[in-house]
């Protein structure tokens, strides 16, 4: 038992000397000192965090000490440093998330109260960003607006794209491989494989991101027309938004119509609180959401298919199993980027399915390219 607890303990301090290394590089790329600032705040808590927790840890290891950020922190930091930080910041949410948890299961088997201090820091960084001097309404909606929006979900597309690929081509490989050991066969089906899935995949995204633009503006539309038929009744819903956020009526009353004043203004705050709306949402372009999923799901699927180009047989069947189960396992530890799990045990889980997939549809083959030979 105090080994398991030692454990958790040495991987929770871990996860908080990870936040702290990356909130700190966060604050480093950041251009505007303020919003630096506010990294700079957070990586201070999460050091102090992992600091309480190895406290705890020495009492029953005396040696133990701060590890180094880990292979993942540090991996993070590169995503970051080439596609920009805005990436990270939403997978620095999900942490927080698991963070929070992690803080609540062990109060309570210890029994310690919960007070509410073991919130996410999502909270932790609206507070920051209200309380902190020389920080404006607009640089809250912009950092505000990133946790809302990225969220590693550009990330996780990628590895995603590339795994949907893979694993149904491989499919579709080793079903006809199992039915027919003919090369050009398996050439044919992988090749039409892979065009049909990227071409559904990108036309899919580029479906998705344009009605939701489409949408996203029609409702940003009826939203400014109601501002123009009906001001009172706008402005009674604005007044309520605030007063949900804790601002006395009178004072709620008084930002309302200061609102209202400019119609444009009224407008962002409308449709930022009442339809929920990022206006970051419609700058994304569904042409290159369309190009990046069809980019993706090819370079999965052409790595079951691409031992066949030279060969055919079970050597070359065996072949583009060992490919793609290597790719599988990269693709499993890419993953842990944003679930923080073990790569071994992400890595070898996602082999699993994958080969699993692969052998059933090479079985169906094999009954059906004996039927027919029967």
């Amino acid at each position: 038992m105090s080994k398991l607890f030692g454990k958790k303990n040495v991987a929770g301090i871990q996860t908080e000397v990870d936040a702290a290394f990356l909130y700190q590089q966060i604050a480093k790329a950041e251009g505007d000192p303020a919003i630096a600032g506010i990294f700079q705040n957070l990586a201070k808590i999460e050091t102090g965090h992992a600091a309480k927790m190895l406290e705890q840890l020495q009492k029953r290891v005396p040696d133990a000490a701060l590890p180094p950020p880990s292979w993942r922190a540090r991996t993070l930091d590169r995503i970051g440093k080439i596609f920009g930080y805005d990436y990270i910041i939403g997978v620095m949410m999900d942490t927080e998330k698991s963070i929070s948890q992690a803080l609540v299961k062990q109060k309570e088997a210890r029994r310690i109260p919960i007070t509410g201090e073991e919130g996410n820091h999502v909270k932790i960084l609206q507070a920051l960003l209200r309380n902190q001097s020389g920080v404006s309404g607009e640089q809250l909606s912009r950092i505000e607006g990133r946790h809302k929006t990225v969220g590693g979900n550009a990330l996780r597309a990628a590895v995603l794209g590339a795994n949907d690929g893979l694993v149904s081509n491989l499919s579709l490989v080793m079903g006809v491989a199992g039915a027919t050991s003919g090369q050009s066969e398996i050439l044919l089906a992988g090749s039409a494989g892979l065009l049909a899935g990227a071409l559904s995949m990108a036309l899919g995204e580029w479906i998705s991101v344009k009605s939701s633009q489409e949408l996203f503006e029609r409702q940003m539309a009826l939203e400014m027309d109601e501002i123009v038929a009906d001001p009172e009744g706008e402005t009674k819903e604005i007044t309520l938004i605030y007063m949900a956020k804790g601002i006395p009526e009178s004072q709620a009353r008084d930002m309302a119509e200061s609102a209202m004043s400019n119609p444009e203004a009224a407008h962002q705050v409308l449709i930022k609180e009442e339809l929920g709306i990022n206006p970051e949402d419609l700058k994304s372009s569904a042409k290159e959401a369309a190009i990046t999923s069809f980019v993706l799901f090819a370079i999965g699927a052409i790595i079951p298919l691409a031992p066949f180009f030279w060969g055919g047989g079970y050597a070359v069947i065996l072949a583009s199993a060992g490919f793609s189960t290597l790719g599988l396992f990269i693709i499993g530890s890419a993953i842990t980027l944003f679930t923080g799990k073990s790569i071994w045990f992400s890595g070898m889980r996602q082999v699993l399915f994958g080969l699993l997939a692969a052998a059933i549809t090479f079985g169906i083959g094999k009954l059906i390219g004996v039927s027919i030979a029967g």
